[in-house]
């Protein structure tokens, strides 16, 4: 269920909208979970309902195998999204959830005829010009340095060994994702893209943003704001405000 409303186990609704007209779907980074994103449920409209993807082996879903391969991810989000599609679908993904947020996009369309609104992508590299990075093949403290890099998660929590033995299994498989993802074809999706990454992002350039442009037949914009990889937390209230200008702009 989607914290305790109508759903699937793979989606939570974070807002109460009683009759939507659009529905923006959130995937979140690697090691991320669902209640990073619970500040958006109440963040927009009333036209607007929110579902944030919750990953297996994490919270609520922690007795589940994790999903190390992108394809198997991207194939079983889009199956939890079909029932949602009755209304427009706009995908918001952010990092790792970039990527699979327009390989769910790309299946959406070829698979089940389905066009989303619009595909937001932020802080990560588009498909044909990611480079497959191996911190999962490394030890815990080195994959807990790379979260640490990045920011955007409380690490001082990992320097607590029984949490670590909780939290790392699913963030080495979401690195696994990432790192097994390989630069693939510049596929078209059929609706705008909008590009969003902060000016001192440690691993992606906003040049490494400006290659969506090639999947983006329809439309195509990037907009930088201040921070770094997670500058989503800083910008929060930034961020709403233009995500909610966008959406009321998309069919």
């Amino acid at each position: 269920m989607t914290n305790g409303t109508n759903g699937t186990t793979w989606l939570r609704r974070y807002s109460t909208t009683p009759a939507p007209r659009r529905r923006l779907v959130v995937l979140p980074h690697a090691g991320g979970t669902a209640s990073f994103f619970h500040a958006w449920g109440g963040a927009f409209d009333g036209d607007t309902e929110v579902l944030v993807a919750q990953y297996p082996g994490r919270q609520e879903r922690f007795n589940e195998p994790c999903v190390d391969r992108m394809d198997v991810l991207a194939d079983r989000v889009t199956a939890a999204l079909l029932p949602f599609a009755d209304l427009p679908l706009t995908l918001f993904g952010h990092s790792m959830g970039a990527s699979l947020a327009y390989e769910v996009a790309l299946r959406l369309e070829e698979r089940h005829h389905v066009t989303p609104a619009a595909l937001h992508v932020s802080s990560r590299k588009a498909p044909h010009r990611v480079t497959p990075r191996d911190p999962h093949r490394k030890g815990d403290d080195e994959l807990v340095a790379e979260l640490r890099r990045l920011g955007g998660t409380d690490t001082a929590l990992l320097d607590d060994p029984d949490i670590r033995q909780v939290v790392l299994p699913a963030v080495r498989a979401d690195f696994t994702v990432v790192g097994t993802y390989g630069p693939r074809a510049a596929t078209a999706v059929g609706c705008p893209v909008h590009a969003w990454i902060g000016d001192t992002d440690p691993i992606v350039a906003v040049r490494d943003m400006d290659a969506w442009a090639d999947v983006a037949p329809h439309g195509f914009q990037v907009r930088v704001l201040p921070g770094g990889h997670f500058y989503l937390i800083q910008q929060h209230e930034t961020l709403m405000r233009e995500l909610t200008e966008h959406l009321a702009g998309d069919r």
